[in-house]
């Protein structure tokens, strides 16, 4: 099941191939990102799609609009700019069974399952828009379904998966996690449910993160293909270290035993943008980690030198979330210890005196208190903000260049008629305008920009202002740009892309 031939582009014609997985974080998103580099190497100029996409990890396109964070991760694996066509349909969730919708980048109010459910087919209109454009501006198109074309209750107006590929005519690979356990059961049981038109656009199965030797799966292999006249396009093995962008699922913690100091992310319900951290995560210098409250006693933060608040899709309610587990006691306790807290954004507003959200953009109308910890006031508002930005970050008495993106319907004011009446400072200086906040004791900090610590010197810039020295590292752009590359490599030698090309061409003369 290998192939590392180029394909002749002389020959190529638009073509849509979408990948549907068995449950969600089975591999579509990984897949798409290393197709996408695959052709990308070879060429081609190939875009992500991904119909709809429910999760909280966002990016902001470079015409300000709102895309899930595994297309702009797919975006740059195709070495193409991010577009708000390559994700046309976003759902954030803001409750249990309420989300904002996002089309071609813009949020409207928020719905519940029911209240979508009727909007889908304005929904369809905008992806199929979307997908005409790419048609038009693309060769291929690699697209990502949605958790499991097998869930019957969604299957009515389907824009994600099957509903989709139906419309658009276009043959789909199914990728299972054989690390799960029970692939073959997967993959039978997914296509028997799928009606007889969807089960023959099913051009053969991707079994992901295979441990141990191949030759123990073959005889399953040659079982699964027979059973379902279905061909195994390929068995991607386990990689260790793969250090992409999450979709939504919250990565692991990284403990090491080289660390110089402990950060501690507090994990609420509708966190979002937890990517924000990957760069300390990933650096092995730093032992980090997302604790999680208990569902059965109430868990105090452990000790750290830094507590860092993320973002959140509802503010108000990750506040009351943070009182109702002790944690702002705890957060409170840390600094009178001598530790840190920054602030990311919804986290960021978290530290003011009260966040006020007259018009119920987030949930119910009305306001909160805050921490406390910085003389700030939030308030939300009807238009998002949605940029991205370049500028300095100062901390620690010393300034780096970064950039990131900000999100966020929140307007947050210092309480003072001047900045040298709040007693702060502020950290960032965003074309000439001074934007965030530090405390006059420097134990608290915080600010809207996303991505801020994905610049190494910006990093060493935090670890500093926690009194730590760390060694030289890589940008966290550079380290999944490596990532992307291995994930590529991976697959061109264990995918039959041999195969794969000739299933598009016998698809594309039925």
């Amino acid at each position: 099941m290998k192939n590392t031939n180029t394909l002749n582009k002389s020959s190529f014609m638009n073509k849509t191939l979408m990948i549907q997985g068995t449950t969600s974080d089975a591999g579509k998103s990984t897949l798409v990102a290393a197709l996408c580099r695959i052709y990308a190497r070879q060429g081609i100029k190939v875009a992500p799609f991904k119909p709809q996409n429910m999760a909280l990890n966002s990016a902001v396109t470079p015409c300000g609009g709102e895309i899930g964070r595994a297309q702009a991760v797919q975006a740059q694996a195709a070495n193409v700019e991010p577009s708000v066509h390559f994700n046309p349909v976003l759902l954030k969730p803001q409750t249990d069974v309420a989300a904002q919708v996002i089309i071609h980048g813009k949020a409207l109010s928020a719905m519940d399952a029911q209240d979508y459910h009727h909007y889908k087919l304005t929904a369809n209109t905008a992806v199929f828009a979307s997908h005409s454009k790419l048609c038009s501006d693309y060769q291929r198109i690699i697209v990502e379904g949605a958790g499991s074309p097998a869930e019957i209750n969604l299957r009515e107006n389907d824009i994600a998966n099957m509903g989709f590929a139906e419309q658009a005519d276009c043959p789909v690979i199914i990728i299972a996690d054989i690390d799960k356990g029970g692939v073959f059961a997967h993959l039978v049981g997914t296509l028997a449910l799928l009606s007889e038109s969807e089960q023959n656009r099913v051009v053969g199965f991707v079994i992901n993160r295979f441990r141990g030797d191949i030759k123990l799966l073959e005889s399953g292999l040659t079982w699964l293909e027979q059973y379902t006249k279905k061909p195994v396009l390929g068995v991607l093995p386990y990689i260790h270290g793969l250090n992409i962008a999450a979709e939504d699922a919250v990565e692991q913690s990284q403990v090491s035993e080289k660390a110089k100091f402990k950060v501690i992310v507090p994990v609420t319900p509708r966190m979002s943008n937890h990517n924000d951290f990957d760069a300390l995560r990933l650096n092995d210098e730093i032992d980090f980690e997302f604790f999680y409250a208990s569902e059965f006693e109430k868990k105090p933060l452990p000790p750290a030198d830094l507590i860092i608040l993320g973002g959140s899709k509802s503010v108000r309610q990750d506040l009351d979330f943070i009182k109702t587990q002790g944690w702002h006691l705890d957060i409170k306790k840390h600094l009178r210890f001598g530790g840190k807290v920054f602030g990311i954004c919804g986290g960021y507003q978290m530290l003011g005196q009260d966040i006020l959200d007259p018009l119920g953009i987030e949930g119910a109308a009305g306001n909160s208190s805050g921490l406390a910890l910085l003389p700030l006031l939030t308030e939300l508002h009807q238009e998002k903000i949605l940029t991205n930005q370049h500028g300095q970050l100062s901390l620690a008495g010393l300034s780096v260049e970064v950039s990131g993106y900000e999100i966020h319907a929140g307007q947050t004011h210092y309480l003072a008629k001047s900045l040298a009446e709040t007693r702060v400072k502020p950290i960032l200086t965003i074309h000439g305008e001074a934007q965030g906040a530090v405390s006059i004791d420097d134990q608290v900090a915080g600010c809207y920009l996303h991505g801020v610590f994905d610049n190494n010197e910006a990093l060493n810039l935090l670890a500093k202002w926690c009194n730590v020295s760390l060694s030289k590292g890589q940008d966290l752009q550079h380290i999944q740009e490596a990532a992307i590359d291995k994930l590529a490599d991976v697959c061109q030698e264990h995918l039959d892309l041999s195969q794969i090309e000739t299933e598009l061409k016998k698809w594309s003369t039925l």
